[in-house]
């Protein structure tokens, strides 16, 4: 029977952006304000849909071997960006999380031969890239948070197989998860937020998305490491590979898919930035 919405495992995945910028309303410029509302209008329409579980892969929590989930039941703490701390000085979160799924994740990956590690400490606060999304996705904290990160010793392979694994233990456990890739698209950066990247990179983005809009994945998937190296992806594409691989396995189900852009694209220091959305169809 082919997946639908209803059905457990990846019920949607979407690339969110996570400049710091977007943390607060004073300091967002006016061209990134479609950021935020995009992230906002997005986060009640999968809110509306009810999901059990965001698993929010993100290019700013860097794991140099190992991946790892977030198994503490609560995620609660204060959020400075440690790059960027007067812009995200220290802002308080708390969101529920599932350490069910997060445990169950790791064992899966590491039966799979994938090199894994539970996130058990008490101490653990999120990065930004966690934090700026899901501030607007889910302000209220309704729906429970794991988070995996960017492995840098995982390749385009590696990160895609860890994203099926994430379609495939939601299925067991019975979840509808988000998949949410936090990330960039091209990563070019330079200094002056206001920067466009180059008009190469603008072009080989605006192609990323339009892949994902008709649903070519396979397409996409097979671009990845051409994509990745031309247009300086984010952390090398990693996240977005992750993301790509929970929509493949979800499409080799049958499942129907359709693609959605809430806002605008943005720039921030040459990096160029989108709110897209894959959905499963009813």
């Amino acid at each position: 029977m082919p997946n639908d919405a209803t059905q457990p495992g990846v019920m949607a995945a979407a690339v969110v952006a996570h400049v710091p910028t977007l943390s607060r309303a004073e300091i967002t410029p006016e061209f990134q304000r479609t950021l935020v509302e995009g992230e906002r209008a997005l986060g009640e329409t999968l809110r509306a849909a009810k999901p059990d579980l965001w698993v929010v892969a993100s290019t700013h929590w860097v794991s140099t071997f190992n991946w790892f989930a977030t198994c503490q039941a609560v995620h609660q703490g204060v959020c400075v960006a440690d790059e960027a701390p007067d812009l995200v000085p220290g802002t308080p979160y708390r969101y529920r999380g599932d350490p069910e799924f997060a445990g169950a994740l790791v064992e899966e990956w590491q039966r799979l031969g994938i090199p894994a590690v539970r996130n058990e400490t008490p101490h653990y606060s999120w990065d930004y890239g966690t934090f700026v999304p899901m501030s607007h996705l889910d302000p209220h904290s309704e729906v429970p948070v794991v988070g995996v990160p960017t492995v840098l010793m995982a390749n385009l392979a590696e990160s895609m197989r860890a994203g099926a694994t994430i379609h495939a233990v939601a299925r067991r456990l019975g979840r509808r998860v988000v998949l949410l890739a936090s990330t960039a698209l091209s990563h070019a950066l330079v200094r002056g937020r206001h920067h466009m990247p180059t008009p190469e990179r603008v072009a080989l983005d605006r192609r990323f998305m339009e892949l994902l809009r008709k649903g070519e994945l396979q397409e996409l998937i097979e671009w990845m490491p051409a994509y990745s190296r031309e247009s300086a992806a984010e952390m090398g594409g990693r996240v977005l590979a992750l993301m790509l691989g929970g929509l493949d396995a979800l499409a080799a189900e049958g499942a129907r898919l359709e693609t959605s852009m809430h806002g605008e694209y943005a720039q921030s220091s040459g990096s160029g930035n989108a709110v897209l959305c894959v959905r499963t169809r009813a």
